[in-house]
């Protein structure tokens, strides 16, 4: 069941439209997401994508830096982008009355920007401090390191931000030739939601992106998971401790049963990694489990930072509670993830902003946008049955990747984390 609020176009160049209009609403968010991201670099290429989102904000034709910027806070708006592994996102949330000034802002620095060798020196500088900030952030590193112990030597296992020593390389011949490989019509997706108008943005659509010539992308690699370890030993307060299984993807048949076994893992302050590690056993002050998804595989990670000393019991608590889980989460238990899933799902119907990266990702992945409706339903129908049955895959499977930083010596290592889950 599709959105019936939801609208979508597709020119004939391939590029897609999608809106949803909501009522009540005096401000819109528009923008375009791409799908090329972390995964489609080379290993020569990585953290392109990311450098690629800076410089579209350096200045085009039309517009220098600071008039991008003004264009759209002098309205009052705000202005943003990303880069994950799957996509770049460029958006814009601004009143109704300036939808039209967005659209063509957006519109003007992803299709037009100038790469300047000037500018480039100078983004290249703060990407550089970006990527050391993050070396210096250890639960943000972490999760670079558990990405690459669970698929090593891979694109899905490589920085988003890349290395320092590729990043000092990036010239306007690799931008461009980026942006020639993956940023074709085939690839965009214009989504908007608010106070907007379908036929407009398709019209403002079709004027700015309709000339594009379709372009042949290539076949993303294929992720493989392998598990593994990473373990960095450094003198810090805290011993950090991420822990990840292979979960499904977003084409899966127990992707809900996955988020709601996760959710009641570790989602929250009433989730059993919370309680027994955290309010019973005291070994932490954070402790969580999330689940992340692609279109070919996914992941479950956990995460908690703690003492050297208290390592390894944290550890085995851990894995215990995976295993027990997976044995005999309670109707309660599954019943409170289900409506926390709900309540995130709806409440993020308020948002303009998430309308629009809902919209836009839906229809990258599945091709259409389901209806709230339709969602509230699969997660309604999923029992303690279900939830139960994939925490038992998680187990049956189980080639965990670990990634440790700080005092971590008396941790254990992946093979013996690995031999508890399946005892």
């Amino acid at each position: 069941m599709t959105d019936p609020f939801v609208q979508i176009s597709t020119l004939p160049n391939g590029l897609r439209v999608v809106t949803r209009n909501m009522p009540g609403l005096h401000s819109a968010t528009v923008g375009v997401w791409v799908n090329a991201g972390g995964r489609d670099e080379r290993a020569e290429q990585n953290g392109i994508a990311h450098f690629l989102e800076h410089m579209a904000f350096k200045g085009t034709p039309r517009r220098s830096a600071i008039q991008i910027a003004e264009a759209i806070e002098d309205v009052g708006g705000y202005i943003n982008a990303y880069t994950s592994r799957d996509v770049t996102a460029y958006y814009a949330r601004v009143l109704d009355s300036d939808v039209d000034l967005a659209f063509d802002v957006i519109s003007d620095i992803v299709l037009n920007p100038l790469f300047d060798d000037r500018e480039i020196e100078v983004e290249r500088g703060v990407i550089l401090q970006e990527i050391g900030q993050a070396l210096d952030t250890p639960d943000d590193v972490i999760f670079d390191w558990l990405q690459e112990a669970a698929y090593p030597g891979q694109a899905m296992g490589r920085t988003i931000l890349g290395p320092a020593h590729c990043v000092t390389r990036f010239g306007r011949a690799d931008l461009s030739g980026f942006v020639a490989e993956h940023y074709g019509p085939g690839q965009m997706i214009v989504a908007a939601a608010g106070a907007v108008d379908h036929d407009r943005i398709t019209r403002l659509a079709e004027a700015a992106f309709g000339h594009l010539p379709a372009i042949d992308s290539g076949t993303r690699e294929a992720a493989r998971w392998q598990g593994g370890e990473l373990r960095r030993q450094k003198k810090l307060e805290q011993a950090h401790f991420a822990l990840a299984l292979e979960g499904p993807s977003y084409l899966a048949p127990d992707f809900y049963p996955a988020q709601i076994f996760s959710s009641a893992l570790g989602g929250g302050m009433s989730s059993r990694l919370f309680q027994k590690i955290r309010e019973e056993r005291g070994l932490c002050y954070t402790i969580f489990a999330q689940s992340g998804f692609h279109d070919d595989t996914g992941m479950m990670t956990i995460y908690a930072g703690t003492g050297g000393d208290q390592i390894a019991d944290l550890a085995h608590l851990t894995v215990d509670e995976i295993r027990r889980a997976a044995d005999d989460l309670s109707l309660a238990e599954v019943e409170r993830a289900k409506a926390q899933l709900r309540a995130g799902l709806l409440m993020g119907l308020e948002s303009a902003s998430s309308q629009a990266e809902r919209m836009a990702r839906s229809l990258a992945i599945w091709g259409r946008v389901p209806d709230p409706a339709e969602v509230a339903q699969r997660i309604s129908a999923v029992t303690v049955q279900d939830v139960r049955a994939h925490g038992e895959r998680l187990l049956a499977t189980a080639r965990p990747a670990l990634a440790l930083y700080g005092p971590v010596a008396r941790a254990p290592a992946v093979a013996a984390l690995a031999e508890r889950l399946a005892a």
